[in-house]
């Protein structure tokens, strides 16, 4: 089931994002900055992601797996825990972004293959967009 990320559950919503968050990064982040991504920061972050108006939801499947925010048709913050990877669950998400909320375009780091995949297989394309955040480091722009 997907539920909207509220101040009951944001504990959970914070806990994945922290462990998806620190496994994605780990190999191209430095280890403290890495580290520094603790359940409690990202506590933070969601709350400042809701209070600024982005719609944030959590798939539960006997316990939460994955999160997913949009806001103004970008589909932002799709993770799911390591150990629920390849399960389905980021599809899932997806498409109830995609379905539910509008969202239409997302970017995309390029050293993310599996994700890169996936949303090409949902349909997504690249846009030609890129934000360029270091020499070896880009975000790719995908469109619906």
């Amino acid at each position: 089931m997907i539920l909207p990320v509220t101040s009951e559950n944001i504990s959970d919503a914070a806990y994945i994002h922290s462990e998806a968050w620190k496994q994605s990064h780990r190999s191209f982040c430095s280890a403290e900055f890495v580290a520094s991504h603790t359940p409690e920061r990202q506590r933070a972050y969601l709350d400042d992601e809701i209070a600024a108006g982005k719609a944030v939801y959590m798939l539960v499947e006997g316990k939460a797996v994955g999160i997913v925010s949009v806001f103004k048709g970008v589909i932002e913050n799709l993770y799911v825990l390591p150990s629920e990877q390849n399960k389905g669950y980021g599809s899932r998400l997806l498409d109830h972004a995609v379905n539910n909320c509008g969202g239409v375009r997302l970017w995309v780091l390029n050293i993310n293959e599996g994700a890169r995949r996936l949303y090409a297989k949902r349909g997504f394309r690249e846009s030609g967009e890129i934000k360029l955040l270091s020499e070896k480091l880009w975000e790719i722009e995908m469109v619906l």
